[in-house]
């Protein structure tokens, strides 16, 4: 097929590159204010398992293009068989108005597919712009995951779609087929059901993240540890253990997004959101739990404090900070005058070009342990893989308060102890 994929999203770069791969023609308009030439050298993009590889063995190829404009120089690719729409959710204007520039250049049927997060109901707005009953429009919410997007969209689980029109349901099962071989995984029903289903998905798993750092909260009150309460918990066939695990709070550009743009859609509907209020609440309250933990374990007594933070992206796998909890960790402790060390093997250059310089922050890019130096208490806020098992013993010998907080709970709390640390997690604690 002939496919124009618009957009300078993961999910655009994804998908032209998982298009392209087996066969179609597919030309990628990326979004004015991040063209190709930029986007080429974004950290998310170099990072993202084989999506950059993909994408320039499909260039050399020649079964995708990267275009400046359109239809300006997409010889070629003028009459399309799929517009695919996968734009921030800031931007259901340009969706809108490359709708409506391919309505009006060609007459041959088209479907548009709305692969964005924007306001439900916007599929069927897209379609109204459309030129003829031929051209019709579908939703295929984004269900991709940073660090493992090219797995997710060729081997996908299930893929939701909203579509009302057997042609264009058709036209999108030929689209996908190469992805589809193992098992049929569409799940079809109406477009704005398939546009909040995605919202309420992330609303039911950051729910039960919620719901799990109140208990965590509680256990610690009780003197309990939450990993028994976790497990006793997962282990019901009702509940399971996806989701479970207390924390420090979650971030990411997708899931708060979508969090709030389900808030916004039951307010705008006339419904209290009092739950996703309180989820948003909770979460954000989370983000804080490890500098009330240095509070109290200092007796409030933090200025002039050094603090050693291992991880800086909202999840292991990124570079991306968008609306990570080591933000407003950070913000608290230098309230406080707490001078901060910082390690992370992908986000640091993100962090400095969002905070720029501070005086009591200190970059550390070559090694988690040169954070440490000279610090009373290490911070765990993003569980990367490289952080699971340190050198405790050296641990030991340079934190100067043997402190160590895990925001993440990855580490054993006895064994820690046992190697003369105090350790404090979410729910978790435990003294040397």
């Amino acid at each position: 097929m002939r496919i124009i994929v618009h957009g300078s999203e993961l999910a655009s770069a994804t998908a032209a590159a998982a298009l392209s791969s087996v066969g179609h023609q597919v030309g990628w308009l990326p979004h004015p204010d991040q063209p190709w030439d930029n986007l080429r050298e974004a950290e998310w993009l170099a990072r993202e398992p084989e999506l950059l590889s993909h994408l320039q063995a499909a260039c050399q190829g020649g079964t995708l293009r990267i275009l400046s404009d359109w239809p300006g120089d997409a010889v070629g690719l003028e009459e399309v068989d799929i517009l695919w729409l996968a734009l921030a959710p800031g931007q259901p204007q340009e969706a809108e108005a490359l709708v409506v520039k391919l309505a009006s250049h060609q007459a041959t049927p088209l479907v548009v597919v709305n692969n964005s997060t924007f306001p439900v109901g916007t599929t069927e707005q897209l379609e109204s712009r459309l030129g003829h009953v031929g051209q019709v429009a579908v939703a295929l919410p984004d269900m991709l995951e940073e660090g493992r997007a090219w797995q997710v969209f060729t081997r996908p689980t299930r893929r939701l779609l909203g579509c009302e029109d057997d042609e264009a349901a058709i036209q999108m099962r030929e689209l996908l087929r190469a992805f589809n071989r193992r098992s049929d995984n569409f799940q079809f029903m109406p477009r704005r059901a398939a546009e909040l289903t995605k919202l309420a998905i992330n609303g039911m798993l950051a729910t039960r993240i919620s719901y799990m750092n109140e208990i965590a909260g509680l256990a610690d009150s009780l003197a309990v540890d939450v990993e028994h309460v976790r497990q006793g918990m997962g282990a019901d066939t009702r509940i399971g253990y996806e989701y479970l695990y207390p924390g420090c709070g979650f971030g990411g550009p997708n899931f708060s997004r979508d969090l709030m743009r389900l808030a916004d859609v039951q307010s705008a509907s006339g419904r209290a959101s009092a739950l996703l209020d309180r989820v948003l609440d909770i979460n954000e309250h989370k983000k804080e739990t490890l500098f009330r933990k240095l509070w109290a374990h200092f007796h409030g007594q933090l200025e002039d404090r050094t603090v050693a933070i291992w991880g800086v992206a909202f999840k292991p796998g990124t570079a991306r900070i968008d609306h990570a909890p080591v933000l407003t960790l950070l913000e608290a402790l230098w309230a406080q005058g707490v001078h901060v060390r910082l390690h992370d093997p992908a986000a640091l250059a993100s962090l400095e070009a969002y905070v720029g310089s501070h005086p009591l922050m200190t970059l550390c890019p070559d090694d988690p342990y040169q954070a440490c130096e000279g610090a009373d208490a290490l911070m765990l806020v993003t569980e990367w893989k490289c952080y699971w098992n340190p050198d405790w013993r050296r641990l030991a010998e340079m934190l100067v308060e043997r402190l160590v907080l895990d925001g993440r709970n990855i580490f054993d709390p006895r064994y820690v102890a046992a190697r003369g640390l105090t350790y404090r997690g979410i729910g978790r604690r435990a003294d040397p």
